[in-house]
């Protein structure tokens, strides 16, 4: 296999084995007496050895020098919007939130420093719940790299192609994809040009495709179509800033080289990237709207069965052909807490604007939200032929838990005050005379 960005291999789950240089992967063992060419060897687990067979994650990795080789760390005083669960001490008000979308930066701002938590649940020590956090950025990280030990990171963009750099691998990651890095993977990203987009920190079980059920064994998004990067190091030597988030908090520590110096790995701890458009939509074909369920890409599963610590779910253009139906989304109120994104385009349940690319929407447990005025309005006087919802793609976090705001993302600028004016205007119900 050759080590360019444009070489992946396939698979969701899959035990990959790639070698940048041949002969540098062991064959018949995982931990020789002396690796080739004096390599060193790295497990790395992102699962508890003990974990079932099915169920257990690592890679074994072939470097130029041990990981575990550096100064202490110490306290790393950039992005102070970047938080984690618990947050501090306070009520969560009921409150519905939106925000449009997040200024670029007009000062030079790396992935790492224009990230902004808008939100987070759970707790990082026990490894449950989610942290919530979007970013604008204008400049690479240059000689920076970063290392997430609180959760794993499923990165969404929106303006600009990430071109992220892992231990075990380069992939460009562009608006209408995704990327999963493994938690505790250390890693880059390089940019085009500005950029934006939205994070999920996942410090629960990693993520994994959902279980399909009674649609049987094909459908929403098909294991075949994630790509994992083949092998490519990076020997290079210098100052190279490594900044870690542990337990909520931020550290660094300065290597003498490069830390992608990994030569060759085989395992199924892997970063990933997925083009959302390969996803394989499913809906009705007769009446009522469906439950947004059948559009989760992966879940990270809690202990309660059916109810996910993190599930990631997308909106993505489809044919809606139901009968006498209400053909968006319904009003509701849900167990689980829903912070929305929107990608491109319009989305159908709020086309009376103010959800813009870009922006966001936090709606918590058991509190009604669903279609604007104008969208409700549209959607019961049309006539129902077939339609099909082109050019947009809005995605969901949904969690379990509460998502808690940060008093960053209440300070913001973008945050729109009057977001519930978009469920005035309705006419009220007009009932039959009685006698």
């Amino acid at each position: 296999m050759t080590n360019g960005t444009g070489d992946y291999q396939t698979g969701f789950g899959n035990h990959f084995s790639t070698e940048a240089v041949e002969g540098a992967l062991p064959v018949g063992r995982n931990s020789p007496q002396r690796p080739a060419f004096g390599l060193y060897t790295e497990q790395f687990s992102t699962t508890a050895f003990t974990a079932p067979r099915a169920e257990n994650r690592r890679s074994w990795l072939y470097r130029l020098r041990p990981a575990a080789s550096h100064p202490p760390f110490t306290p790393f005083q950039a992005a102070p919007r970047l938080a984690s669960a618990p947050l501090a001490a306070g009520p969560v008000d009921p409150n519905r939130l939106r925000w449009s979308a997040l200024a670029l930066p007009e000062q030079p701002t790396d992935w790492l420093d224009g990230l902004v938590t808008y939100g987070a649940n759970g707790d990082v020590a026990t490894g449950a719940g989610i942290g919530v956090h979007l970013y604008a950025a204008n400049r690479s990280m240059e000689r920076r790299a970063v290392q997430f030990s609180d959760g794993e990171l499923l990165i969404v963009p929106q303006t600009g192609t990430l071109a992220i750099t892992t231990e075990l691998g380069r992939m460009d990651v562009r608006p209408g994809h995704i990327a999963l890095i493994p938690r505790g993977m250390r890693f880059t990203v390089a940019l085009d040009g500005p950029a934006r987009g939205y994070v999920a920190e996942n410090y629960g079980a990693p993520f994994q495709l959902p279980d399909l059920g009674p649609i049987g064994s094909n459908g929403l998004a098909n294991p075949r179509d994630f790509e994992t990067p083949v092998a490519w190091f990076e020997d290079s030597d210098g100052d190279y800033e490594l900044v870690q988030k542990f337990q909520g908090h931020l550290w660094h520590t300065t290597l003498g080289h490069s830390p992608f110096d990994v030569v060759a790995w085989h395992g199924n701890s892997v970063p990933l990237r997925y083009d959302l458009a390969r996803f394989n939509t499913i809906g009705t074909v007769s009446f009522d709207h469906p439950d947004p369920s059948i559009f989760t890409v992966l879940t990270s599963p809690a202990e309660t069965p059916g109810t996910a610590n993190c599930d990631f779910v997308i909106f993505p253009p489809r044919w809606m052909v139901a009968e006498d139906t209400f053909r968006p989304p319904w009003f509701h109120r849900n167990v689980m807490s829903e912070f929305m994104g929107l990608i491109h385009g319009v989305y159908d349940a709020k086309e009376g604007g103010g959800f813009e690319p870009g922006g966001a929407s936090l709606h918590n447990q058991m509190n009604g939200h669903g279609p604007d005025a104008a969208s409700t309005a549209k959607a019961m006087d049309a006539r129902l032929t077939p339609v099909k919802l082109d050019d947009t793609l809005a995605f969901m976090f949904e969690s379990r838990w509460v998502i808690a705001p940060t008093a960053a993302a209440l300070a913001l600028p973008e945050l729109q005050p009057a977001y519930d004016d978009c469920w005035t205007g309705f006419a009220k119900a007009t009932l039959p005379p009685t006698e």
